[in-house]
């Protein structure tokens, strides 16, 4: 088991293994491997533009800057947005952002396609359901370069990544009641979230 997310001398970080915790990741002989990987082209060319992007003008810029400088840097011009219906406003406006900035935006609703709660076994809600997988697939067929998430629920999320041939970004996340800002609960966790969150020992 990995435990980084108790770890308290991150070894990683400062490069001095010698006081590393038994298990630290780091210390895997699959290291060398792995670090190959970053050679791959397409690996290679995302890392870049990432680890540049991280460091101009560090901590100056939002995430939709930082969005649009990472695409620039990978040369990608044709983005898609696979957006929540319920975010159709916020979609618009990153659309024009986007646009306004010289990029090419295909943009596909979640609920493409009308399809009933019933193909997947559910009757009691007529609703249409989400088709994340739709979605990935006509933005596969656009031949997007980079795949923007705006708000997907949980779970679909996971199912547009899966079918997406392009790399995918995640602008904003679903959480309804915290306004789209999941780490609110995070920040709450000690405090006024405690007893939702860490179930009661019986």
């Amino acid at each position: 088991m990995y435990f980084c997310a108790s770890c308290k001398v991150h070894s990683c970080s400062s490069g001095d293994f010698s006081n590393a915790p038994k298990g630290c990741p780091s210390l895997s002989n699959n290291m060398e491997n792995l670090s190959s990987l970053y050679q791959d082209e397409e690996n290679l060319k995302i890392s870049r533009a990432s680890a540049i992007v991280v460091s101009d003008r560090y901590g100056s810029k939002t995430r939709l800057e930082e969005t649009m400088d990472f695409a620039r840097e990978c040369e990608y011009k044709n983005l898609g947005l696979a957006f929540c219906i319920g975010l159709t406003d916020e979609a618009e406006v990153l659309r024009n952002v986007l646009v306004s900035n010289g990029f090419q935006v295909e943009s596909i609703l979640c609920k493409t396609g009308h399809l009933s709660r019933e193909l997947i076994g559910i009757h009691d809600n007529p609703v249409a359901m989400c088709n994340p997988i739709a979605q990935a697939h006509f933005l596969n067929e656009a031949k997007t370069d980079l795949n923007i998430v705006l708000g997907l629920c949980v779970g679909h999320d996971s199912l547009f990544i899966k079918y997406s041939e392009a790399p995918v970004t995640v602008f904003a996340v679903k959480d309804r009641v915290l306004c789209h800002n999941p780490l609110g609960a995070i920040y709450q966790a000690n405090a006024y979230y405690h007893d939702k969150l860490f179930p009661s020992k019986v």
